[in-house]
């Protein structure tokens, strides 16, 4: 339910009401006669995003120099060259997390519903067999199914908490100087946030694992309007299983709440230790060794990228549990029939009769044991493989250009 990217970027610099330089700052005083110095207590620069520009640790957008032509006809075309490589290694990162990977996450979802399972998939090869079993049988639309709707859950997260912050007192941002008071009320907002998208959330995990065989071509906006009719209690008719939103909310707000706090800090304990390793590692000057300039280069796109993929690794392998739990709830009572992940094959419908959270993680470990938590985690591994081939992949190029440059 939460986003691939990081959630936060901290090199805004916005100046709030609670700053005491923002109150009383233009009392007395008029803009013309305001120092450059004035300015730079109140300008805003926009947020450096990794890979958008060939900026450095701790580094911020300049403000007040050169003009955009002067600075772009004076700039060497390798620098050019840097910042169109910079923008592809970003871009290939996204790609990857909500393209390549979404059939990985429709077959993760399939297994960790799917009570009906014998193979746990726990293995990476399994889970490589039956998704081309399903790709043979089905085409390879059946692994991308629902990809459109996870976009517009991410819009809608998105979109909630923006307006969320914008009519209330709860931060959006964490500042580097926080306190107690402004964690909670940020962890608040998110609460909010996912209570809000849950209904959106229940309407894409079923698009996602309902089997290609009698599903229907949804429209991207089905998701919305599926969501909608799950908080009015119209729409597709579900059977009398099925758990009202307010038994959800608790489940949800805790996966969400829980993958973020993990993600966020896993993140700045990444970016920091590769703070650390690049600013001890010798400095050479000399303008004829390529390799270092290189190097250097790289430590200016990858660190963030590399916290970002740590972060979400660790956050879904330590609360994939959670996760199986949570999807069950959500897809009981709808009348979804998935495929067997066993073969690959066929299709089977979800009949389940949990009464809440706790006794779904009560008759998973009794029926399937332990490891029934983890059913289809192999796909979380090639997901993971597959991300950082790609990194890795795009890191090789970008050297190779740099060099020939």
């Amino acid at each position: 339910m939460t986003s691939r990217r990081p959630d936060s970027f901290e090199g805004l610099g916005y100046r709030g009401r609670e700053d005491p330089a923002f109150s009383g700052g233009y009392s007395g005083r008029s803009f013309n006669n305001s120092s450059s110095s004035d300015l730079q207590n109140w300008v805003t620069t926009p947020p450096d995003i990794p890979g958008s520009r060939n900026l450095h640790f701790d580094d911020r957008t300049p403000q007040f120099e050169t003009a955009p032509d002067e600075a772009q006809s004076a700039a060497p075309p390798s620098e050019q060259l840097n910042r169109f490589a910079g923008f592809g290694i970003g871009l290939a990162s996204l790609f990857t997390e909500n393209v390549l990977a979404h059939p990985c996450i429709v077959f993760r979802r399939q297994c960790q519903v799917n009570y009906h399972a014998r193979c746990y998939h726990l293995s990476p090869m399994t889970a490589i067999s039956v998704m081309y079993n399903v790709t043979k049988t089905q085409g390879p639309k059946a692994l991308w199914k629902g990809m459109g709707s996870t976009f517009v859950v991410q819009g809608v997260t998105l979109g909630t908490e923006g307006i969320i912050s914008e009519c209330t007192p709860l931060p959006r941002e964490l500042s580097h100087k926080w306190n107690p008071k402004q964690v909670a009320g940020h962890l608040v907002l998110k609460g909010l946030t996912y209570v809000v998208a849950m209904p959106f959330y229940s309407a894409s995990l079923i698009e996602t694992v309902q089997s290609e065989i009698i599903r229907d071509n949804p429209g991207i906006l089905d998701c919305v309007k599926e969501g909608l009719g799950r908080v009015m209690g119209m729409g597709i008719p579900h059977s009398k299983r099925l758990l009202p939103l307010w038994n959800l909310v608790l489940p949800t707000v805790l996966h969400g709440i829980l993958h973020y706090i993990i993600s966020s800090s896993i993140q700045r304990l990444v970016l920091y230790l590769l703070r650390r390793r690049n600013n001890g590692s010798p400095k050479h000057s000399s303008p004829d060794s390529g390799v270092d300039t290189v190097q250097s280069m790289l430590d200016a796109y990858f660190p963030e990228l590399m916290a970002s993929f740590a972060a979400s690794l660790c956050a879904d392998v330590l609360l994939f549990p959670l996760e199986t739990v949570l999807h069950r709830l959500h897809i009981q009572g709808t009348r979804t029939i998935i495929d067997n992940t066993d073969l690959g094959f066929e299709v089977l419908p979800i009949n389940t009769q949990y009464e809440g959270m706790r006794d779904c993680i009560n008759a998973i470990r009794r029926e399937e044991g332990t490891m029934g938590f983890y059913k289809g985690f192999g796909s979380i591994v090639v997901q993971y493989s597959l991300h950082a081939a790609v990194l890795q992949i795009t890191k090789m190029i970008y050297s190779t250009l740099l060099r020939n440059a």
